[in-house]
Formats: C-alpha cells, sequence, structure tokens
C-alpha cells in the first residue's frame, strides 16, 4: 500500500509539476519552476533537522505538492526549502497541532464570508421590492474572491500543503477504509489548497452565474393568459408559474381528477417546447399584458392581433456565457481540466463516464417499459411525453390539491409561520423532542423571489437558510412539498456541519447525497398535513414513484453532459449554434431512450430543465440522489428512520461509496433499483 501511495503521489506530482527540466509553456507563466533537485535536497533537509523522526512518504508528497504552486513572487528556491524545513511538523502531536489551528481559522475565514455572501445576495433571494442595478453589481460580488489568493500569499496554503498533502480520489478509495476519523480529516484538508483560478476569473464565473439566475429568477408564464385553440382560458387568471419547476408541478397537478386536466398537460408541454425552441415570444415572459395561444403561437393585446417577437437565442446566450467564464477557468484548474472533470471527478468525486454508463443503463432496462405500461393502465390511456413527470404513485394524487392547500395556506400565511412550526414538524417526523428544537434554532425561513433553494451554513456558530416562494394568501401545497424538500436539505446541512467530530470533514460527498435526505423529507410532506404513514401499499408506489422520476431526471441530465460536451468541441459557437445543439441533442436523447416509451417523436422536452442555464453540470447529482435515496429508503425500512439520518449524516464528507458503505454496509449501485 506503501508503494501504491508513492506512486499516486508521484504521478499527481508528474502532471501538475513543472520541473526544471521540463517545462510545459502553457503553465509556466503561472506555476512554479522549481525543479525535482530542490524538492530532493529539501525532504533531505526536513530528514536532517529532525532526527530519529520517521518521516513519511506523505512528507514527501508535501513538499513535491508546495513546489508544485510556489511561483517566483512568492521566493526564491532557498526561501522554498527554507519555508519547507521550518514549517514541516515533523511529529504526529505536532501535525495535530497545527490541525486543530488550522481548522479553527478556516472556520473562521470561510464562516464569516458565507455570512457576507448572505448578506449581499439578499434582495436577489429574497421576496422585495423590484431589483435595481445595484442589487445586481452587489449580488455578483464574491466577497472572498481574494481570499485564496491572500493565503497563498501570506504562504497559510503552502503550510497547509506541506503538511496535509492532497490524495486523488483512486487513493481516497483504496486507503479509505482503513483510515481514522482524524486520518479521513487530514485528507479533506489536504483538499483545501488544489489549483484555482486567479480572483479576476472567479468573478468572471460569479457575474455569468448571477445573470443566469437573474434570468431564470423572472421567467415566468402568465398562465391566466394562455388561451386555448377555441380562445378559452383554462387556469385561474392570477396564476404564474417560474419556468420550468413550477410548470412542471402544475402538470404534476393534474393527475387529480379536476377540470381539463389532460388539456391542461398539452398546453404547458406545448409551452415548454416554445422555451426550449426559442420560439417563445418574448412578450409573454413575465408579463400579463398579453393572451397566448401556444398552439398557433399567435399573441393579442386587447383583443387586438399583436406581432410578436420570438425570444430566439437568448437562453442560449446566458447558458454560453456560462461556457466562456469556465473556459476562462480551464487553464488554471489543471488537476481537473475542464468544467466536466471539475463537476464530476472533483465535485462529485465520481468520473462522468461512470455515471453516464450508470444512467444509460438505467433508463435502458426493460422495467422501464413494465413500469410504463402500468401508468398506461392507471390513466386509461396511451402515454404522452409529458407523462414523464407521472404523479401518480404518490398518495398525494389521490388527495384534492384545493384541500391540501386550504390545509397549507391555513398553517402557513407567511414563512415566519413555517419557520415556528419547524420543531414540531420534525417531531412529527419521529425526530426526538430536544433534538427537534435544536435543528429548529438552527434553520431559519425565509419568503424567496425565484423558486426558493436551502443555503447551508460555513461556520457551526451560523444558521442554515430555507428559502420558499409564497403565493398570494400563504404558502400553497406546492410550495409546502417544495419547502419540506428544502427543509431536508436544510436538516442536512446543519447536522453534517455541527455534529461531525472534526470541522474540516463537514458536509457530505457531493451534493446528490443532500439530495437523497431531502428526497426523504418530501415523500413525506403528507405525514406533516395529518394523513399518517405509508402502509405496504404506499411503499410500493413510493418505490415506483423513485423509479419513474429517475427514469425522467437521467434522461435530462444525459442532455446536460452532451450539451457541454458539444460546447467544448465547439467552443466557437454562437447562441444560435447553441440552440440548434442542444434542441438536436435533446431529440436524440429522446428517440433513444424515451419515444418508444412516451411518443412524441424529436420532442426537444428534456432541454427545458431551468438547471442547464443556471446551474452548470449540476443535473446529474439528482438522479444520482435518486439512486442513493432508493438505497437508503431500503436501509431506513423496519429502522428508526429519524435515528439513522441523525447518525449517517453525522459522517460527514467522506468518499461517495466510503460514506454509502459506512451509512448501510453496501456500494453506490443502480442494481437495487432494477431488481423486479
Amino acid at each position: 500500500m506503501k508503494k501504491s501511495l508513492i506512486l499516486t503521489l508521484a504521478l499527481f506530482a508528474a502532471v501538475l509539476l513543472s520541473c526544471g527540466e521540463s517545462k510545459n509553456e502553457n503553465l509556466n507563466k503561472d506555476m512554479s519552476n522549481i525543479g525535482k533537485g530542490v524538492v530532493d535536497s529539501t525532504i533531505a533537509k526536513i530528514k536532517a533537522a529532525n532526527p530519529g523522526v520517521e518521516i513519511s512518504e506523505a512528507m514527501a508528497a508535501g513538499v513535491e505538492q508546495a513546489a508544485q504552486q510556489w511561483k517566483a513572487n512568492y521566493g526564491t528556491e532557498a526561501d522554498f526549502s527554507a519555508f519547507c524545513v521550518e514549517n514541516y511538523a515533523a511529529t504526529p502531536e505536532k501535525r495535530k497541532e497545527l490541525f486543530d489551528r488550522l481548522s479553527v481559522a478556516f472556520e473562521a475565514m470561510w464562516g464569516g464570508y458565507n455570512k457576507m455572501n448572505v448578506e449581499l445576495k439578499k434582495p436577489l433571494h429574497l421576496d422585495g421590492a423590484p431589483l435595481t442595478q445595484t442589487d445586481y453589481i452587489l449580488g455578483a460580488y464574491d466577497p472572498s474572491g481574494h481570499l485564496t489568493e491572500d493565503l497563498y500569499s501570506n504562504k497559510i496554503a503552502f503550510l497547509t500543503i506541506l503538511n496535509f498533502p492532497f490524495y486523488t480520489l483512486e487513493e481516497k478509495e483504496a486507503r479509505g477504509a482503513a483510515w481514522s476519523r482524524l486520518e479521513w480529516a487530514y485528507a479533506r484538508m489536504g483538499d483545501i489548497f488544489t489549483p484555482e483560478p486567479p480572483a479576476a476569473v472567479k468573478q468572471m464565473v460569479a457575474d455569468a452565474e448571477m445573470k443566469a439566475e437573474s434570468y431564470i429568477a423572472e421567467y415566468n408564464i402568465m398562465m391566466g393568459h394562455l388561451v386555448n385553440e377555441n380562445g378559452k382560458k383554462l387556469f385561474p387568471e392570477d396564476m404564474k408559474l417560474l419556468s420550468h419547476w413550477n410548470l412542471r408541478d402544475e402538470i404534476k397537478s393534474n393527475y387529480a381528477s379536476v377540470p381539463d386536466n389532460i388539456e391542461k398537460q398539452r398546453m404547458i408541454y406545448k409551452v415548454m417546447l416554445h422555451i426550449v425552441e426559442q420560439t417563445i415570444p418574448k412578450e409573454v415572459i413575465n408579463n400579463p399584458e398579453y393572451d397566448w395561444a401556444p398552439y398557433a403561437n399567435t399573441v393579442t393585446k386587447g383583443g387586438e392581433v399583436f406581432e410578436a417577437t420570438p425570444e430566439t437565442d437568448r437562453r442560449y446566450a446566458v447558458l454560453l456565457e456560462q461556457f466562456k467564464a469556465q473556459q476562462a477557468v480551464d487553464k488554471y484548474t489543471f488537476t481537473y481540466p475542464d468544467a466536466i472533470s471539475r463537476a464530476f471527478e472533483g465535485s462529485m468525486q465520481i468520473k462522468q463516464s461512470d455515471i453516464e454508463n450508470m444512467f444509460v443503463e438505467y433508463i435502458s432496462s426493460p422495467k422501464v417499459k413494465e413500469v410504463a405500461a402500468m401508468i398506461a393502465q392507471r390513466l386509461g390511456r396511451s402515454l404522452e411525453p409529458f407523462d414523464i413527470w407521472y404523479d401518480g404513485f404518490k398518495s398525494r394524487s389521490s388527495v384534492s390539491e384545493d384541500l391540501l392547500t386550504a390545509k397549507t395556506k391555513a398553517l402557513f400565511p407567511t414563512a415566519e409561520a413555517f419557520d415556528k412550526a419547524i420543531p414540531s414538524m420534525l417531531v412529527k417526523f419521529g425526530f426526538p423532542a430536544a433534538k427537534a428544537a435544536s435543528l429548529g434554532d438552527a434553520i431559519i425561513v425565509e419568503a424567496a423571489r425565484g423558486s426558493g433553494h436551502a443555503w447551508g451554513a460555513s461556520s457551526k456558530d451560523d444558521l442554515a437558510r430555507l428559502r420558499t416562494r409564497l403565493s398570494k394568501g400563504g404558502m400553497d401545497y406546492k410550495g409546502f412539498n417544495i419547502a419540506v424538500h428544502e427543509l431536508g436539505h436544510n436538516v442536512e446541512q446543519t447536522i453534517s456541519m455541527r455534529d461531525v467530530d472534526y470541522y474540516i470533514l463537514n458536509g457530505v460527498p457531493n451534493t446528490a447525497f443532500t439530495e437523497a435526505n431531502a428526497f426523504v423529507f418530501q415523500k413525506r410532506d403528507l405525514q406533516l398535513l395529518g394523513y399518517g404513514k405509508a402502509d405496504a401499499a404506499q411503499a410500493r408506489m413510493t418505490e415506483l414513484d423513485i423509479f419513474w422520476g429517475s427514469y425522467e431526471i437521467m434522461g435530462v441530465a444525459l442532455v446536460d453532459m452532451k450539451v457541454w460536451k458539444w460546447m467544448y468541441a465547439n467552443p466557437e459557437a454562437t447562441p444560435g449554434q447553441l440552440r440548434d445543439a442542444v434542441v438536436s441533442i435533446a431529440k436524440e436523447v429522446w428517440n433513444q431512450y424515451y419515444e418508444p416509451v412516451l411518443g412524441g417523436k424529436n420532442s426537444p422536452l428534456l432541454g427545458i430543465y431551468s438547471h442547464m442555464i443556471n446551474s452548470p453540470l449540476y443535473l446529474a447529482n439528482y438522479p444520482f440522489g435518486h439512486i442513493i435515496e432508493y438505497q437508503l429508503e431500503k436501509y431506513y425500512a423496519g429502522k428508526d428512520w429519524t435515528k439513522e439520518v441523525m447518525r449517517i449524516y453525522a459522517l460527514g464528507n467522506l468518499t461517495p461509496q466510503q460514506w454509502m458503505m459506512e451509512a448501510t454496509g453496501e456500494k453506490i449501485s443502480t442494481a437495487p433499483m432494477l431488481e423486479k
């Protein structure tokens, strides 16, 4: 195993280090030219300065990795060598003391900057007055933009790298099962200072992300102004739905027995196609002054036909700006040389190809057609493309949404009312009263401008934030269902921050793991409204719901991944060319994996998700989260699931497979979901 460690770290060094003997012209201007001879002599000096102390192989890795990032402006070769000799923590006691001091410092810095970020973005995230240019400017500002640069300049970064070297994903997977909790914490500290872009590039990314977020946050469809082929309006006058989330949820709600339900679903489907293809008239977006007939794609104002203008390609111009920002990052983060590797090998800690293969295996499974046949039988008709969001496996689908909304509006007229109810809701789920109270104290609920989200704390003394959208008169059922999902995130965020044994291990392996807990909470939302626990039949329906939901989102994630591959293959593409490519890719995936089940040949429906625009390469986390959720639900069966949540999410940020092994005793796989 020691040879494996040496080989892995040596390979890492070979990739990252521009040695004196072999220089990479693309990296030299930003990276060190400290040669192998200096590294070797420095290691020898450390050994000489610590006679009788066993110097581990990891020490050599720390010196090599510090050399990889030591630029000329940090000092000479002699300065580098002297720094390493002086600051190497040679004994376990010294290393632990250094680890503790750094942990306190990082929590103070990261926690403080997170609080600033929250305040600066409040106007953009929270419901309130119309946004001004100042709000956009402040919201796009990243107060921690220069933090990493400062930590390199003052040598804190090099102090960390030297004593807590980076381990590759392969090394963590190979060695992690034998590591102690402290060794895991040391390994996670080694992840902190891998190469990053300079502050100006990070700000470019923040600007692109904020523009995309603002674009999506204001993308509302005025449902009361949609008319069918006969000129009839099917939706309430004041209904305003955000794309794509609320449009999708409105399709789901119409699986209940309500007037014009299938016609409403077909109309929303048509609206979605216009959004993806950018044939939607820009005048009808977030604007109640016009009536729009989606089938004919005609617009009227005051009863008179209005010559509307298609949105054309704005959606894809926003996406392209995200891509250009990530391209600017690429040349600096050569550990993960493109946005795809950063999203998967870096953030998710799993190879993109492995995820893609897992998803393709799943959506190609014969079980898909079996479940589809069951849905068609339940609906009494052939399936249509929008049935990708079939919601009838959920127990809520048999309950009138009007009744549910009446309950939720009475219980939660304001965000504050939901906030105050969190402890009692958690007790209903089964959390001990004391734990429910402490979790409630650690979470604050605020009314969102957009669809809502959960924003975790970055220090143990800060709060997790639940942002949820409230409709007129209080929280409707759709909003409540989403809020319970976000509550699942907040509970995970709080437990994995406050209950881990080492601060540096806070969090989960990747966002799929927090999504899994959010799904677990969300599917139990009716318990909070007094509908009791699911029986065996309902449990079976829950399994089918997870299966069908995974089938849906895996296709969307495949489109997202393929679009980013296309952008890297066509970096000079125009927004119009990108639009055509997205539509083509969405149709290709649909025809191969969805048209045989749902019909609708050449449907670009899989391109509708807003995440593709404002959350680059995030979508794969959702189906990955479903896989994890399913395994957790199987594990929770017959157990006190809230007790297990408290135990499992206190494991913190291990690698995905190690986390799942310690949580359930099994590795992550789609196999359990594909069982008969």
